[in-house]
């Protein structure tokens, strides 16, 4: 049997793949981690399906019974909030499925970073404008970050940066991020994106921290900072162009 890690998206029910759904609805064992995976979610599973919410599980406990479903016969959906390559903590499970001798796959979802680029209705990478993006968070609770992945050394690039798991930190962010990007740079804040009470915060990095607090966010959250989130006047992209549309074919 085989253990499916599951990208269920960034909050909303309706974002999930159609191989998600397709995953859950076969899987008579779901594990999922219950204050970020909706109730509507769990909705796909089959009838009389074994749901374990693993908020207040360890990791070892949450192997332990990955692993008894798959002795028993069963396929499992582990369901992972928005997509299980970033932040997810499919990794440290994986490896120990791999020692275990347990077949998994990956089903990718949608990632709470396009969520909040959605409602923000920007696009992330404008021509001329900032290439590149930079998905990080700060260490705060959680592991500590690598040498060199500092915010400070990080923003040197000025890039469009998406930092989860941050916004309690909203101050110290500020404080690392505005030598490079300018206390004049934009920024936004969405919380519980793609949810019914998504929350957008948009200013810049001179007052952003203050919105956040006067909003009472403190989790659920993605910071979005950069020149992308204000741009206007920039060239259009080679993409569509009628110089490349046009041009012979080789």
């Amino acid at each position: 049997m085989t253990v499916h890690f599951i990208g269920a998206g960034p909050g909303a029910a309706d974002l999930l793949t159609v191989r998600a759904v397709q995953r859950i609805t076969t899987s008579p064992v779901c594990l999922y981690a219950g204050a970020l995976v909706p109730v509507a979610v769990l909705e796909h599973c089959p009838p009389g399906a074994k749901l374990v919410d693993t908020a207040n599980l360890t990791l070892d406990e949450i192997v332990h019974e990955l692993v008894e479903a798959h002795r028993a016969g069963h396929d499992v959906a582990r369901l992972h909030s928005g997509d299980p390559s970033v932040f997810s903590a499919v990794a440290e499970q994986a490896r120990r499925l791999d020692a275990e001798g347990v077949p998994y796959e990956v089903v990718p979802g949608v990632p709470a970073f396009a969520a909040a680029a959605a409602a923000l209705k920007r696009e992330l990478t404008v021509p001329g404008v900032g290439q590149t993006v930079v998905l990080t968070r700060t260490s705060a609770r959680a592991t500590p970050m690598p040498e060199g992945e500092d915010l400070a050394t990080l923003g040197a690039s000025r890039a469009t940066m998406v930092l989860h798991l941050a916004v309690q930190r909203i101050e110290e962010v500020v404080a690392d991020l505005a030598p490079n990007y300018g206390a004049d740079c934009p920024v936004a804040v969405v919380a519980r994106a793609s949810r019914e009470d998504e929350l957008v915060l948009r200013g810049t990095l001179a007052d952003i921290a203050g919105q956040v607090r006067e909003a009472g966010v403190r989790r659920t959250a993605v910071i979005v900072v950069g020149r992308v989130l204000a741009a206007e006047g920039f060239p259009d992209s080679h993409l569509y162009s009628a110089a490349r549309c046009r041009a012979p074919q080789t």
